[in-house]
């Protein structure tokens, strides 16, 4: 029996080992056709790039199937290839749905910026399904925006809705213990309140008029209209594509593969290529002074960060990840400055602080560093960038919720009433049981656990003040939890610059006394894992992965599991109008 089992074991591995070549024999054949394209170029070159995929702010890499690329790597490939004499022009896939309103404005600027080298930028759309402004708002800047004529324009403005459970709770005698500080830090509003209260509707308010302001500026600009006609266009929204046509929005109507062919003829005819824009080359500018740019994206947590993994996920700023890549940036003596691109909503508070104080570190090094926000950059995505040198943002990031909460929900009397108990042992103080999901925190807890909130909320808001040499009481003032918009947070002193992800480089350019109009080379930290090296991991915690397998096979195979699922499914398969809102924590 033991022999049998050596025997399939072998045979398993032998066929694991065999799919493995195999897939390592075709990646490196798909790398060797990649490199034989790139060192033969064609002397005509459209890029593009297509907004309908999902676009993080920042390129993690590759994963096995999909190439990640951000909108720092677009801004970065743009600006490149305005000085490129092989690229003669832009073609952009727009979206139809939603993209949050800073990466919508940094990518109009490197549009823009694009466009003054004399090349020419064409967009095409299967329609503008979304009421949201940010799609069109991208791509208003294009010498002819394309349409398919057979779908809609229902670009309108901005809708963000808020789910409220406090009802629900109250039905159901579940009880949400929360503690804010303060007013503004509405995240546990969802859970203790049955509708806005007054700060949460007007801070909310404040921000997405801001949005919608700008929005509307710039499509106005681009188009060359007034912002009363833009505004009223849109009002009466939604409308045909020949409307749209005839009202200035669209320029032409075809379908994508006619724009395709006009672009390609612009260019040059049959020899023009289009190239994606995840395959276009920027040079290192080897031996240039170095710039550290620092990436962090998603929630901030404690230990390593994510960059989705080799099949795609959630992405997430790990501090013991960007600790260590400021302390190898401080440590590289060509680095001159530190670029950390943050696009966060904050996250874990010891996280953020365990970053935060990297980041010192390398400044007491003798390394600048720049802050440059990008989709969002509040809560702990804020306190990472308080102390730096210099905080530039776009003016549509979300930036400020500086505040903090906590709490529980307690479910005694909803347990009661099922006839479910709980009994609980406590050894030692009052406290250790003061995180249990079943009864309500005690006098003492309560006042325990909001001691250690104050303390977080005291520590933050005087990091904010000695980073951004504000009085004590200005920064209590704009603080309480409250989200502001790059532009809000520039007024308020939050902020020193406004722009995006080059705007920093030129800052950090500045403050590292390098000339204005010298190249650098952009050296990243970390560096990101390959597809490989994310496989490898990925196999190296195999008997983790088949426990949590089974795990969530047994949970799967709930009834109520499977119709949520069911549920999900049909959502999936429909294509919902909906706006693309960044929500805050």
């Amino acid at each position: 029996m033991r022999q049998f089992l050596i025997t399939v074991f072998g045979v398993v591995v032998g066929i694991i080992a065999f799919f493995f070549l195999i897939f390592v024999f075709v990646f490196g054949l798909g790398i060797i056709g990649s490199l034989s394209a790139s060192m033969k170029p064609k002397p005509n070159q459209v890029l593009s790039f297509d907004m309908r995929a999902a676009l993080p702010d920042q390129g993690m890499g590759d994963t096995l199937f999909a190439e990640s690329t951000g909108v720092v790597d677009i801004v970065r490939a743009l600006n490149a290839a305005k000085t490129d004499d092989r690229v003669k022009g832009l073609f952009i896939r727009a979206d139809r749905y939603g993209i949050t309103p800073a990466s919508a404005e940094e990518l109009r600027l490197a549009i823009l910026d694009f466009k003054t080298s004399g090349k020419f930028v064409v967009a095409h759309a299967q329609g503008f399904e979304s009421p949201s402004v940010f799609p069109y708002m991208t791509i208003a800047a294009a010498d002819e925006i394309w349409m398919q004529d057979t779908t809609g324009f229902a670009v309108a403005g901005i809708h963000s809705e808020t789910e409220f459970f406090g009802g629900v709770m109250e039905k159901f005698d579940v009880q949400p213990q929360f503690e804010q500080f303060y007013e503004y830090k509405n995240a546990v509003n969802t859970y203790t309140e049955k509708g806005f209260t007054e700060a949460h509707k007007e801070s909310t308010t404040s921000f997405l008029t801001s949005l919608y302001d700008s929005a509307i500026a710039h499509i106005a600009t681009d188009r060359e209209m007034t912002v009363s006609g833009v505004k009223q266009f849109l009002n009466a929204s939604p409308h045909s594509a020949e409307e749209a046509m005839t009202a200035g929005f669209v320029d032409k109507m075809g379908f994508i593969e006619i724009a395709k062919d006009y672009v390609k003829e612009k260019a040059g005819g049959e020899d023009t290529e289009l190239l994606a824009i995840s395959d276009y080359t920027i040079d290192s500018h080897y031996g240039a002074p170095v710039i550290a740019y620092i990436g962090g994206e998603g929630a901030v947590v404690t230990g390593d960060s994510s960059h989705g993994g080799p099949f795609g996920g959630d992405l997430a700023m790990g501090s013991d990840t960007l600790a260590k890549a400021f302390d190898d940036a401080a440590k590289d003596k060509a680095v001159k400055a530190i670029v950390f691109r943050v696009s966060s909503p904050g996250g874990s508070p010891s996280a953020s602080d365990q970053i935060l104080a990297a980041a010192e570190r390398a400044q007491e090094a003798g390394k600048p560093v720049i802050i440059s926000m990008g989709k969002y950059a509040a809560s702990g995505g804020y306190y990472v960038s308080a102390t730096a040198d210099k905080i530039v943002a776009m003016p549509t990031s979300i930036t400020g919720s500086i505040g903090v909460y906590g709490g529980k929900i307690a479910f005694e009397d909803t347990f009661a009433k099922v006839g479910y108990n709980i009994e609980a042992i406590t050894i030692g103080g009052d406290y250790a049981g003061a995180l249990s999901a079943d009864t309500p925190f005690t006098e003492s807890q309560r006042e325990g656990f909001r001691g250690q909130l104050t303390d977080i909320y005291e520590d933050f808001i005087n990091r904010v003040s000695t980073g951004r040499d504000l009085p004590i009481e200005t920064v209590k003032d704009i603080a309480k939890g409250r989200v502001w918009t790059g532009e809000q947070a520039k007024e308020r002193g939050l902020v020193d610059e406004l722009g995006g992800f080059l705007k920093a480089v030129d800052v950090a350019k500045e403050l590292a006394e390098i000339d204005a109009d010298k190249e650098v080379r952009l050296k990243r930290f970390p560096r990101i894992p390959t597809a490989g090296e994310q496989l490898q991991n990925l196999f190296s915690g195999a008997e983790q992965a088949k426990a949590d397998i089974e795990a969530l096979k047994a949970i799967t195979a709930l009834p109520e599991v499977q119709a949520a699922l069911r549920a999900h499914r049909a959502a999936q398969k429909r294509e919902a109008l909906h706006a693309n809102i960044p929500s805050v924590e």
